[in-house]
C-alpha cells in the first residue's frame, strides 16, 4: 500500500485502466441505462423549487458563489452592522437582474426580485427611485431576508437540527423507500471540549436511531471530530483514544442493532483510520455484528488495495466508495510541503477510473457489502450493469443533491439507497456543507455539467476511462509535481519529507537525535559558544545545554577583534578573483550547495534540533528555505545580473553592468541559524561579493557545517570566511572600514547601533545596511471568521518555534462581538499543545534558546499575571516557557515585542477596521499582520491601509516561502528590500554605466546597411 501512496499517476492508473474497461455490448447497455437515468435527473430538476434555484445560480456565475459564500458566513455573525457588510460585499457587485423572471418557479422568481432589492438597498446610490420606494425598509429587513434565505438553504442541505427532527424528515413522502446515515456533522474538533461534546452528540443518535432499528438507518462517524490532535506525530494518544471512543460507539450501535460506519479523512490519516477500525473490527465482543463499516475515497491512489485490506478482516465490512472531500486542499498540501507526488489523482476522469475499478474488486470481494456513493447517472449505470440481477448492495446519495437519480430505482427496480444526512444547527454546519458543496459543485464534476445546457448527452455521459487512455494517464498539465512548482522559468522546489509515513518519520526521528558527528566544529578560532552580549538578540552567555534538549552549554569567548580582522584581509584578497567569475559559475556554485543540502538534510536537522531546539517539523522547513534562498538567487542573477545594453542616440553604446561591490559582513540570528545565515550569505557572493559570515553565538555548529558545504560546492574558501563570538565581534566585523556592506537580521536595537556604526567614521565610505528586525504583528477577526480555522491559524503563528520567529503573532485584535467565544476555543486548542523535547515528534513548543531569554520572558509573564488568560504547565528541568494568553484592555498597552510563545489579545469594535489598522501602524513597527474575514472589502480596506511588510488574509502568518512570499518589513522593522523576492540582489551591488561615442571609431555601420534612406 505504502508505495502507491506517492507512486506516478500513469504507473498507478495502468491497471485500473483495465479494470475499469466495458467492452462493447457491456458500454452499450451502459449508455442506455444512463440516458435514462439522465433524464430522470432533468426531470427532477425541472420540478423542484431548490433545482430550479441551483440551476440558475450555478456555481461557475459570480451570482452562485456571491450566494455560496455569503451562506458560508452569514449564521454565524452576531452584529447587525457587520452583517450587513457581509451581505452588502457579496451581493453588491452581482447582476442580479439579469435572472429577474427567468426560472419556470415563482418561488425562484420571488428570490431573485428579493436580491435585486436587497441589491439596490446594499450597492446602488441613494437618488435612484427603487432606494427611494424601499428606503424605509433600509437594511434590517435585507437582513431578515437574508436570514430567512440562508435558513432555508440550510433547511436544503442539512437533514435536521436534531436526530429526531432528521428522523422525523425521513418520515415524509418524499423519502418513501430510502434509509439515512446520519452524521453528526461539524468542523474537526480543535478542543478536548469539542471532541467530548461531538462524542456525545454521536452517543444521542446512536440510542435515538437504536429505537427504531427497523426503520435501517445507520450512523456515520467522523474520527477527527473525536479528537482534536488526530495526527500521525500523536499517534500513541490519539489512536488508543480514538479506538475507545470508535469501540464504544460500535458496541452501543451493535446492542441497538444499527449499523455504523468511520467515515474518510484525510490521505495522511489513512494508516491511522485503518489501525482503529482494524482493532475495532477484530474484537470478540463485536463477533456477529455485520453493522461495521468504513469509507473510502476513490480519488486516493491507496484505494483498491485499501479496499483489499477491508476484505481481508475476519469479518464482513461495510464499505461506502465515495470519490473524495478533500482534492483541493490534498493537493495544496503536497505542494508546500515539498513531497515527491501526490497521493490521489489530479484529473477528474481517473478518478471516475479509478472509482469504477474499485467498484468492480468491491462487487466481487467476499467480505464486504459494498454501497456506492454517486450522482454520477453513468458511474449508477455502470455499477448496475456489473452487478446484473443482484441487489446485494447500496447507492448512496447526499442529502439535498441527486435528487431524480434513483427515485426510480427504489420505487421500481428494488435497489437500495441510502441518504447521507447531516444533522446540526445551522450556523454550525451551513459553512462545512457550502464547502462540502462548491467542491461537488466543481466544474468538471456531474453535477456541474448536468446544469449545463451547453453540453451535450454525449459529452456528460463521455466515458473516462477513454478520456484518461487518450493522455496516457498522465498527470494534469496545470499541476505540477511539486519539485516544479514554481514553473519552467523558476527555481527548484526543495525536497521535503512525508512526516505521514510512519517508516520516514520512525528514520527521522532517529536521525535528528543521533549524536552529532565530531568533525562538526565552527572553524578557525572557535570558542565553543561565544561570550556574554545584547539581551534583544540573544546574545547572551548561555547558561546550560542541550544535547540534552532543553539545556545549555556554559560560553566562552569567540574570535577577538585581531582574528575577524584577519578574516576580513582574507575576503579581501579573493574579491578580485570572485567577483570576475562569470554570473553563470557563481550561480552554480549556489544550486551545488542547494544539493548538499538536501544530500545532508538529516545531519543538517540534527544540529538544528540539537543546537537551536527546532522541532522536527521547524528542522525540516529550516533545510528545505537555506536550499530554495541558494536555487532562487542563483536563477535570479542568471536572469538579471548580466549588463545591460540601454538606448542612445546613434554613435554611441551605453551598457549598464551590475557589479559586487567588495567584503560584505553577514549577521545572522540563531531564531534561522541555517536559513537566513545562508540566505544572506549566498545573495552577497553570488552578486560578486566575497563575505565575512558571522552566526549568533548561540548557533555556530550549524553555521560551520553550512561554510564547509558551500567550500564543497566550488566557493573559495578565501570568498566566504566564517567568524564567531558575541557582540564585540560583530562590532569589530562592521566597523572595519574594508566591509562594503551589512546584511543583518535581528533586534531594532542591534540594527541602530549596527547603522550609528556604519556611518561614525567620516571618511568612510556609505554602504549599505539591510536589515530585518521584529515587530508588533497582528492579526485582526471579524465576526465572519470561522473560529475553528482562526484558531488553529493562531495555534501556528503564536507558538510555533516557541513564538521565536520574527513573524510571529504578538498581539490578536477580535471584534468584541465574538471575543468569548474564540477566546474559548482559543485556550483549549492550547490545552492541546505538548511542551517538550525538541528531538520527540510529538512536541509543539521546544525550550527557549537560552537562559537570558527565558529569565526575560519569565519574569514579563509574572509581571502580567493578573492578565494571564491561560497558560501552560511546563517541564521544569529545561528552559521551557510555557504558552500563555494574555487579556490586554487595548492595542496601546503592548509596546513591546515579547520574543516568546506569549501571545496578547485585545478587542475592537464592529465597523472600525480602518480605526484599528491605524492604531497597529502607529506602532511603528511593519512586519506581519494577519486579517480573518470573508468580507472581500475588508481584505481591501487591510491591503490599502496595512504599513506592513507582509500582510496574510485568512491563513497564519509564519511561514513565508522564497520565491513565493518575499519576507521583511518597514518602519521599525526593517530597511528591505525583501529576502527571498525578486528585487532582493540588486542591494548587494555595485551599478555602473558606461557610454562609449563610437563616431571617433567609424560611427554606427549598421546603418549604411539599410534599404531605405542611404547617402
Amino acid at each position: 500500500m505504502a508505495n502507491l501512496y506517492r507512486a506516478s499517476e500513469p504507473d498507478v492508473l495502468k491497471p485500473l485502466l483495465d479494470r475499469a474497461a466495458l467492452d462493447s455490448d457491456s458500454r452499450e447497455r451502459v449508455m442506455g441505462h444512463a440516458l435514462g437515468l439522465l433524464a430522470d435527473l432533468r426531470a427532477a430538476q425541472s420540478k423542484g423549487w431548490v433545482n430550479q434555484f441551483l440551476q440558475e445560480y450555478r456555481l461557475n456565475s459570480s451570482e452562485g458563489v456571491a450566494l455560496l459564500s455569503l451562506a458560508e458566513a452569514f449564521l454565524r455573525v452576531p452584529d447587525p452592522e457587520t452583517a450587513d457588510l457581509l451581505i452588502a460585499d457579496k451581493l453588491g457587485d452581482a447582476d442580479w437582474r439579469a435572472h429577474a423572471g427567468k426560472s419556470n418557479s415563482k418561488l425562484v422568481n420571488s428570490a431573485t426580485w428579493g436580491l435585486v432589492v436587497g441589491r439596490v438597498l446594499v450597492g446602488e446610490g441613494s437618488t435612484g427611485p427603487l432606494r427611494r420606494l424601499i428606503s424605509r425598509a433600509g437594511e434590517p429587513f435585507v437582513r431578515q431576508a437574508v436570514g430567512a434565505a440562508m435558513k432555508m438553504m440550510g433547511e436544503i442541505f442539512v437533514m435536521g437540527r436534531t436526530i429526531d427532527e432528521a428522523m422525523k424528515r425521513m418520515r415524509r413522502p418524499e423519502n418513501k423507500g430510502f434509509t439515512a446515515s446520519f452524521d453528526m456533522l461539524g468542523e474537526a474538533a480543535r478542543t478536548h471540549a469539542d471532541a467530548q461534546r461531538y462524542f456525545q452528540a454521536y452517543v444521542g443518535a446512536v440510542d435515538a436511531v437504536g429505537r427504531d432499528p427497523a426503520a435501517g438507518h445507520s450512523i456515520s462517524v467522523k474520527l477527527s471530530a473525536l479528537h482534536p490532535r488526530y495526527e500521525v506525530a500523536r499517534w500513541s494518544e490519539c489512536v488508543p483514544a480514538l479506538t475507545e471512543m470508535l469501540e464504544a460507539l460500535a458496541v452501543q450501535a451493535a446492542s441497538k442493532g444499527i449499523a455504523l460506519t468511520v467515515d474518510a479523512e484525510e490521505s495522511e490519516r489513512l494508516e491511522m483510520s485503518l489501525d482503529i477500525i482494524g482493532i475495532v473490527a477484530g474484537l470478540p465482543s463485536l463477533k456477529g455484528w455485520d453493522g461495521f463499516g468504513m469509507a473510502v475515497q476513490a480519488y486516493g491512489k491507496r484505494a483498491r488495495p485499501v479496499i483489499e485490506w477491508a476484505n481481508g478482516l475476519d469479518r464482513v465490512m461495510n464499505v461506502r466508495l465515495v470519490k473524495g472531500a478533500y482534492w483541493d486542499s490534498e493537493i495544496k498540501r503536497t505542494q508546500v510541503e515539498g513531497l515527491a507526488d501526490y497521493p490521489l489523482f489530479t484529473r477528474k476522469a481517473a478518478t471516475d477510473v479509478s472509482y469504477l475499478a474499485v467498484a468492480k474488486d468491491m462487487l466481487a470481494a467476499e467480505n464486504i457489502r459494498p454501497a456506492f456513493a454517486s450522482h454520477n447517472a453513468l458511474t449508477v449505470a455502470t455499477i448496475m450493469e456489473w452487478a446484473g440481477n443482484s441487489r446485494a448492495f447500496e447507492f448512496q446519495r447526499l442529502h439535498g443533491m441527486g435528487d431524480g437519480l434513483y427515485e426510480r430505482l427504489v420505487q421500481e427496480n428494488g435497489y437500495h439507497c441510502r441518504v447521507y444526512a447531516p444533522v446540526g444547527g445551522h450556523r454550525d454546519l451551513l459553512a462545512y456543507l457550502v464547502r462540502r458543496l462548491l467542491e461537488n459543485g466543481a466544474n468538471s464534476s456531474f453535477v456541474h455539467q448536468l446544469a449545463d445546457e451547453r453540453l451535450t448527452e454525449a459529452e456528460i455521459l463521455a466515458d473516462p476511462v477513454a478520456k484518461i487512455a487518450a493522455v496516457g494517464g498522465k498527470r494534469h498539465p496545470s499541476i505540477p509535481l511539486p519539485v516544479d512548482l514554481f514553473g519552467a522559468g523558476g527555481h527548484r522546489n526543495s525536497a521535503g519529507l512525508d512526516l505521514s509515513d510512519v517508516g520516514t518519520l520512525e528514520a527521522v526521528v532517529a536521525a535528528v537525535n543521533a549524536p552529532l558527528s565530531p568533525h562538526i566544529h565552527p572553524g578557525e578560532g572557535w570558542g565553543p559558544i561565544g561570550g556574554g552580549g545584547l539581551a534583544e538578540d540573544g546574545e547572551s552567555s548561555r547558561q546550560t545545554s542541550q544535547l540534552d534538549p532543553g539545556l545549555r552549554r556554559g560560553g566562552t569567548e569567540g574570535l577577538g577583534g585581531g582574528a575577524v580582522a584577519a578574516a576580513i584581509t582574507r575576503a579581501h584578497a579573493a574579491f578580485p578573483g570572485w567577483s570576475t567569475t562569470l554570473v553563470d559559475e557563481r550561480a552554480a556554485c549556489l544550486e551545488r550547495l542547494a544539493d548538499l543540502l538536501e544530500k545532508h538534510r538529516d545531519e543538517l536537522m540534527a544540529i538544528c534540533v540539537q543546537e537551536a531546539f527546532k522541532t522536527i517539523g521547524d528542522a525540516i522547513g529550516e533545510v528545505r528555505e537555506a536550499a530554495d534562498f541558494c536555487r532562487y538567487y542563483a536563477q535570479q542573477a542568471r536572469l538579471n545580473l548580466h549588463p545591460i545594453e540601454l538606448p542612445g542616440p546613434t554613435g554611441e553604446r551605453n551598457t549598464l553592468h551590475i557589479e559586487g561591490r567588495g567584503v560584505w559582513a553577514t549577521i545572522a540570528p540563531w531564531n534561522f541559524p541555517l536559513a537566513i545565515f545562508l540566505g544572506q550569505t549566498v545573495a552577497a557572493l553570488v552578486t560578486g561579493n566575497t563575505v565575512v559570515a558571522k552566526p549568533a553565538p548561540q548557533t555556530p555548529r550549524i553555521a560551520a557545517r553550512a561554510v564547509e558545504l558551500a567550500h564543497e560546492a566550488g566557493v573559495p574558501v578565501d570568498a566566504l570566511v566564517l567568524v564567531t563570538g558575541g557582540p564585540e565581534v560583530g562590532a569589530a566585523l562592521t566597523a572595519d572600514v574594508r566591509i562594503q556592506g551589512v546584511a543583518f537580521t535581528g533586534s531594532t536595537a542591534t540594527s541602530r547601533k549596527i547603522a550609528r556604526s556604519l556611518l561614525d567614521d567620516e571618511t568612510r565610505p556609505i554602504v549599505p545596511l539591510i536589515a530585518e528586525t521584529g515587530g508588533i504583528n497582528a492579526m485582526i477577526v471579524d465576526s465572519t471568521a470561522l473560529p475553528e480555522q482562526v484558531v488553529a491559524d493562531v495555534i501556528a503563528s503564536s507558538f510555533r518555534s516557541a513564538g521565536q520567529r520574527c513573524s510571529a503573532l504578538r498581539l490578536l485584535l477580535v471584534q468584541e462581538d465574538i471575543a468569548d467565544g474564540v477566546i474559548e476555543m482559543l485556550s483549549g486548542a492550547m490545552e492541546t499543545l505538548r511542551i517538550g523535547r525538541s528531538g520527540d515528534p510529538a512536541t509543539d513548543v521546544g525550550p527557549v534558546i537560552d537562559q537570558a531569554a527565558y529569565d526575560r520572558l519569565m519574569a514579563y509573564r509574572e509581571s502580567v499575571k493578573a492578565k494571564i488568560v491561560k497558560t501552560l504547565d511546563a517541564p521544569a528541568d529545561g528552559l521551557f516557557v510555557p504558552p500563555t494568553l494574555v487579556r490586554i484592555g487595548a492595542i496601546e498597552d503592548l509596546n513591546q515585542e515579547w520574543f516568546g510563545p506569549i501571545l496578547h489579545v485585545a478587542t475592537w469594535e464592529a465597523g472600525k477596521l480602518s480605526e484599528t489598522i491605524a492604531r497597529v501602524n502607529a506602532k511603528g513597527y511593519g512586519l506581519t499582520m494577519g486579517l480573518h474575514s470573508r468580507i472581500a472589502r475588508a481584505a481591501e480596506v487591510i491591503e490599502a491601509e496595512a504599513a506592513v511588510g507582509n500582510l496574510y488574509i485568512n491563513r497564519s502568518m509564519i511561514g513565508a516561502v522564497v520565491g513565493s512570499q518575499p519576507f521583511g518589513g518597514e518602519g521599525l522593522s526593517g530597511t528591505g528590500p525583501k529576502a527571498g523576492g525578486p528585487r532582493y540582489l540588486y542591494r548587494f551591488c555595485a551599478e555602473r554605466a558606461v557610454s562609449v561615442d563610437t563616431t571617433s571609431a567609424g560611427g554606427n555601420a549598421t546603418l549604411l546597411s539599410l534599404d531605405e534612406g542611404g547617402i
